[in-house]
C-alpha cells in the first residue's frame, strides 16, 4: 500500500537565547499508509502540531525530508486534494452555515451550490443551514468544520482535537463521520489527547514525545499482550500444582483458585482442566490492554529513562 505521508529523518530546530538550538521535531521517521485513519498521539509540547505545520507546509523543516500524498514538503500543489480541520476553528459568526460552505467553496473556484446542500445533509445540518454559527452548538460547529473540509473533496484530512469538549452525543456524530471518510477510501490524520476515541476507530498510531518518536505501528499490535483472570471453586492443591502456564500467576486459597495468565495462552485448555478435575469456574475476566495504558507508560518510560542518564 502507498504511504500518504512519508517522513525520513524530519527536524524543525529553534535557537533560544538560554538553552541554545533545541530540536522541536527530532529525525521523525513517520509513514501513514493511504486510506486508513491515523492516531498522532503525544503530550502537550511533544511536537504534534509543529509537525502537522511542516506536513501543511505552513512552516519548513531545519532538515531531513517529508512527502504528502507523494509530493515533497513545500510543493503548494498538494493543498487542492488535502484538508486541515484545527483544534480552534475560526468562522465568521454573522453567516449562516450554508453561508459559510459558499464562501469557503469560492476560495476553491467551486461554484456549486448542490455540492455545498449535499455536504450539509452528509453531515446532518441541513436542517440548520439557515442559522447563523454563532447559534450553532460546539458539535454543531465541528459538523460544519468538517463539512468545510470535505468541500475540495480531499484525499486527505489532518484533524486536530476533532472531539475534544465534545458531549457524547456528539463524540458519536463526530466518530460515524470519520469512520465515513476511510469507507469513501480517504486517509485521516488525527491528532488528539481523546486516547479511548483513537482506540476505537484508529488503525495505526505513532506517540511523539519531546519530538521523538517512541512508538509507531498498528493498535492491534501494539495492545497485544492483555491477561485473563480466572477464578474456581472446590480446587485440589494437586490440581494447583499442575498448571504449568508460561507467565502466569497462580495462587490457592481455602480452596479457591485464582489464575492470571497471557491472554495468548490457551484459555479453554485450563477451563476445561478445571471442570475435569470437578472444580467450578466462578469467573472469567480478560483485561485488555488499553492504548491509555500503552501511552502513559510509554511517557513515563522515556523519562525514567532520561532521570537514570542524568
Amino acid at each position: 500500500m502507498a504511504a500518504a505521508i512519508e517522513t525520513n529523518k524530519l527536524t524543525k530546530s529553534y535557537k533560544t537565547r538560554i538553552s541554545g538550538k533545541i530540536n522541536v521535531v527530532d529525525n521523525l521517521d513517520l509513514v501513514v499508509e493511504e486510506g486508513e485513519i491515523f492516531g498522532f498521539l503525544g503530550p502537550n509540547g511533544a511536537g504534534k502540531t509543529t509537525t502537522i505545520k511542516m506536513l501543511l507546509s505552513i512552516i519548513y523543516p531545519t532538515s531531513g525530508e517529508g512527502y504528502v500524498l507523494g509530493r515533497e514538503i513545500g510543493d503548494m500543489s498538494v493543498h487542492q486534494v488535502i484538508s486541515y480541520l484545527p483544534e480552534r476553528p475560526y468562522y465568521y459568526e454573522h453567516m449562516t452555515g450554508i453561508e459559510l460552505l459558499r464562501f469557503y467553496a469560492s476560495l476553491f473556484g467551486i461554484k456549486d451550490d448542490a455540492k455545498c446542500q449535499a455536504l450539509l445533509e452528509k453531515v446532518n445540518l441541513a436542517r440548520d443551514a439557515g442559522k447563523t454559527i454563532s447559534q450553532y452548538s460546539k458539535g454543531m460547529q465541528q459538523r460544519i468544520g468538517l463539512a468545510q473540509s470535505l468541500l475540495n473533496d480531499p484525499k486527505l484530512l489532518f484533524l486536530d482535537e476533532p472531539t475534544g469538549g465534545l458531549d457524547p452525543i456528539a463524540h458519536t456524530e463526530i466518530r460515524d463521520l470519520i469512520l465515513q471518510f476511510r469507507g469513501e477510501g480517504r486517509t485521516v490524520f488525527i491528532s488528539s489527547h481523546e486516547l479511548s476515541e483513537v482506540e476505537r476507530i484508529c488503525d495505526r498510531v505513532a506517540i511523539i514525545n519531546k519530538g521523538r518518536i517512541e512508538r509507531q505501528g498498528k493498535l492491534s499490535e501494539l495492545l497485544a499482550g492483555g491477561r485473563t483472570e480466572i477464578e474456581a471453586e472446590n480446587v485440589s492443591q494437586a490440581f494447583a500444582d499442575s498448571i504449568k502456564i508460561k507467565d502466569a500467576a497462580v495462587s490457592l486459597k481455602q480452596g479457591r483458585l485464582l489464575v492470571d495468565m497471557p491472554e495468548s495462552e490457551d484459555l479453554n485448555a485450563l477451563l476445561d482442566s478445571i471442570r475435569s478435575a470437578k472444580g467450578t469456574v466462578v469467573s472469567v475476566i480478560p483485561r485488555r490492554k488499553r492504548l491509555e495504558d500503552l501511552f502513559v507508560d510509554t511517557i513515563r518510560n522515556v523519562s525514567n529513562n532520561e532521570g537514570g542518564q542524568s
